[in-house]
């Protein structure tokens, strides 16, 4: 196989890369591979581990997207490279179900390699971390936490009508990082215990017998946005019931519990860990320059010093901004990224020189949402250099409007504007959350 631009990773900024260089330039020379299947928006995934998201209703099929939107789609992880013959290795693919072979190792010819295969999770060496806790890095993690947190509720349930089990009852979810993805799910398992709860687990007391203990190894949670916001997160989750410790540094995570550095112990039947991410490790064997990290590193143009236009973006690309910083990982930058690369391979597929501005990253604020009914967060960020704390039905609408954005970006205004509408009316014949 060949192409004129392969990029590999189907998340925020390589789907939207895709769409939009298939739109204009069409499926014999626009390629995308990933490894899965269909498409989830992965700052949504906190509300499919909780149920209230439905991965079979938001998911988009990449193959249906390939047709749609211009460009050829290869199912398979990426997993080797040889950049002087310009070619990468995607590997077989095989059943679930009994191993057996669906998809041969592939080869792939490419003009020029965008890679954006996003970040996993990074553990720092803590024990027991990857043994005894689930991480929310793809639509698989989300649906097993989910899965697991249906099951134990159901025992919850069963032990409160048997009369059953000692001690306080019930179970204990606790979660180790106080970022975006940490707070967001703490709220959004909050909200779905009471959904739960009135689907039929009505023995069960959402604030006393669902227990959330969130834990940050930093002064305050949402460390890295402004301390209002921090403190507006903290004051809704107490609201909730939600218990938070900040300068907690865990150092042991065992199947029922998790211990500090202090000698705390937290009872936890479920621990979610999201204290950190870092590059795919397989990157490692590219023979690409790495970061600390783990990350490719790019320059200003984010290609890949030394090798022949090959790119990165998104979470696996160590990109700085114009002040030397590293660029945070996040959706906006992956976004910002692709509408860069956007323009270079346009200018290359018209004949015209690459752009000599660099590619510089704006910070247009954070917003974390908590529950479906709170948001926060602050808008404009170093724009401007001014920074605008919002909150409540304003910030929710805000909100929203991302997940919109990376639709519209991807499927185009109108498909969007109807995908919208019939999820709202699909919402109204069906429960709060998935009970299956």
């Amino acid at each position: 196989m060949q192409s004129e631009i392969v990029i590999v990773g189907g998340g925020a900024g390589g789907l939207e890369l895709a769409c939009k260089l298939g739109r204009r330039l069409g499926p014999g020379k626009v390629m995308l591979v990933d490894s899965r299947q269909y498409h989830v928006w992965k700052p949504s995934l906190h509300e499919v581990a909780a149920g209230t998201l439905d991965i079979h209703q938001e998911g988009l099929s990449y193959q249906m997207l390939a047709h749609d939107r211009g460009f050829t789609f290869v199912y398979g992880a990426m997993t080797g490279l040889d950049a002087a013959a310009r070619t990468l290795t995607v590997g077989a693919v095989t059943a679930a179900a009994d191993g057996e072979e669906v998809l041969p190792e592939r080869r792939i010819g490419y003009r020029a390699l965008v890679i954006a295969v996003g970040s996993t999770s990074n553990y720092f060496g803590v024990p027991g971390a990857r043994e005894h806790t689930i991480s929310l890095n793809a639509t698989e993690d989300a649906e097993r936490f989910r899965l697991r947190l249906l099951r134990l509720l159901a025992q919850a349930e069963r032990n409160k009508e048997d009369g059953q089990g000692g001690g306080p009852g019930g179970l204990d979810i606790v979660i180790i990082g106080g970022g975006a993805t940490g707070v967001e799910l703490a709220a959004e398992l909050r909200e779905a215990s009471g959904a739960y709860a009135a689907y039929g687990f009505n023995r069960l007391q959402v604030q006393r017998d669902v227990r959330i203990t969130l834990l940050e190894g930093a002064p305050r949670i949402l460390a890295p946005l402004p301390e209002r916001v921090s403190a507006a997160a903290a004051r809704l989750l107490e609201q909730r019931a939600i218990r938070v410790v900040a300068d907690c540094r865990v150092d042991g995570i065992a199947r029922d519990h998790v211990s500090d550095n202090k000698g705390n112990v937290y009872p936890a039947d479920l621990c979610v860990w999201a204290a950190g991410i870092r590059a795919p490790e397989f990157l490692a064997t590219l023979g690409l320059p790495t970061a600390k990290g783990g990350q490719v590193e790019v320059d200003a143009h984010l290609r890949v010093p030394g090798v022949a236009d090959v790119y990165a973006l998104g979470d696996c690309a160590a990109c700085t901004d114009g002040a030397g910083k590293p660029v945070p990982p996040r959706a906006q930058a992956a976004h910002q990224q692709a509408d860069y690369l956007l323009k270079m391979f346009m200018n290359m597929a018209a004949g015209q020189p690459p752009p000599k501005q660099p590619y510089v990253y704006r910070d247009y604020g954070s917003l974390v949402s908590i529950g479906h009914q709170t948001t926060v967060g602050s808008l404009m960020g170093s724009l401007r250099g001014a920074s605008w704390f919002v909150e409540g039905m304003m910030a929710r609408m805000f909100y929203l409007s991302l997940h919109l954005l990376h639709h519209k970006a991807v499927l185009g205004t109108m498909r969007t504007g109807l995908m919208a509408l019939g999820r709202f009316l699909i919402r109204r014949t069906t429960p709060l959350v998935k009970l299956h």
